[in-house]
């Protein structure tokens, strides 16, 4: 027998997805802080932090990670944040991400393969790759 969600709990989620894909660090630390859980993910298997990640926001990555989301979270295609960033241009959210110990081979295709896809030798010089 499943249960039915609570509506409420559905427009809180939808609300801290949308804080990860506008980057807004303080809102999403202030509902981490209050219980939200910082590993959670949407009906795609997308983490918060690849959300604030996939849309170029490294302040709100570095506050998710530091209240203990996991960098290296795939989400039901494979994907890691750290491709995403590689694949997307955001240096800024791919050094977050390195800060927060993201693994550069973790994924498929891993952020050390988007590297390559893309000819991004500087990305593959900073993941010790080359």
């Amino acid at each position: 027998m499943s249960e039915t969600p609570d509506p409420e709990v559905i427009e809180l989620a939808s609300k801290v997805f949308d804080l990860a894909r506008t980057g807004d660090a303080d809102a999403l630390a202030a509902y981490v802080d209050a219980g939200v859980p910082a590993n959670l993910t949407n009906d795609k298997g997308d983490s918060l932090v690849m959300l604030a990640a996939y849309h170029g926001h490294a302040a709100a990555v570095s506050t998710l990670l530091a209240r203990g989301a996991d960098a290296d979270r795939a989400n039901d295609r494979g994907q890691t944040p750290l491709a995403g960033a590689v694949f997307k241009g955001e240096d800024a959210v791919v050094r977050a991400l390195l800060d927060g110990g993201a693994n550069p081979e973790a994924g498929t295709p891993s952020a050390v393969d988007t590297a390559r896809m893309f000819g991004k030798t500087e990305l593959l010089d900073l993941f010790g790759a080359r």
